[in-house]
């Protein structure tokens, strides 16, 4: 059973995780592949609204996605965005990327080959996945702006949407412990995580939230403590 005290957390980990970055035009918007069709979508949006004249999907598959994206996350994206009536001379596919740093590493490499000028760029992600995008995106790629963008979505919507609140509480839970060890080990930059979110956190894992945590060699959840 899900507490009261267990909502409340879940809540301020979700608007930690928001960046509440206002969307502007930039040079091109990046999708990252999840099983979250919502970023298509969102990417679409950006699009008819000017602020990106060229949308960039990446990502390969994982054991979430397979069955529901066989041809892989970039292309079931790009799909949605044809559908949707965007030019296909307006979308470029990276169908690599396994993970975040390499989303941003090989959408970078696509752009640099396509002969992109790149200042800034609109990152669209899950909501939850905001925050983790952005400074992975900052480590990786310093000299441009990133503006982090998502689906404009509730808690309580997402819930809905995914239709497991169990795994929405999980998923916030990793998410803020990658951004709490990920820093030290080189993959994004060290932001302030405040000190009611870290105890909101450490509730939640200690209440069994944890399928989404990284482990040790031992199955132990890494700490942020450790070093």
């Amino acid at each position: 059973m899900i507490s009261a005290q267990d909502w409340a957390d879940t809540r301020r980990l979700w608007d930690y995780h928001q960046m509440d970055h206002t969307p502007r035009p930039c040079s091109v918007a990046i999708g990252l592949g999840s099983h979250d069709l919502g970023v298509a979508d969102t990417a679409v949006d950006l699009y008819r609204r000017g602020l990106a004249p060229l949308l960039v999907f990446t990502g390969a598959t994982s054991p979430t996605t397979r069955e529901r994206m066989p041809r892989g996350e970039a292309f079931h994206y790009q799909e949605r965005a044809l559908e949707l009536g965007v030019p296909s001379s307006a979308v470029l596919v990276e169908p690599r990327a396994r993970n975040t740093g390499e989303n941003i590493r090989f959408s970078r490499e696509l752009l640099r080959e396509a002969g992109v000028d790149v200042s800034s760029v609109l990152l669209i992600s899950k909501p939850y996945e905001e925050r983790r995008a952005y400074a992975t995106a900052r480590k990786l790629w310093p000299e441009v702006e990133i503006v982090s963008a998502s689906s404009p979505m509730t808690l309580d919507e997402y819930v809905d949407s995914i239709r497991d609140a169990r795994l929405v509480i999980d998923m916030l839970v990793g998410a803020l412990q990658r951004l709490l060890i990920y820093p030290d080990q080189g993959f994004m930059i060290s932001q302030h995580v405040p000190e009611n979110v870290i105890e909101a956190y450490e509730r939640l894992c200690r209440h069994g939230f944890t399928s989404r945590l990284l482990r040790d060699d031992e199955g132990q959840p890494l700490s942020h403590t450790r070093r």
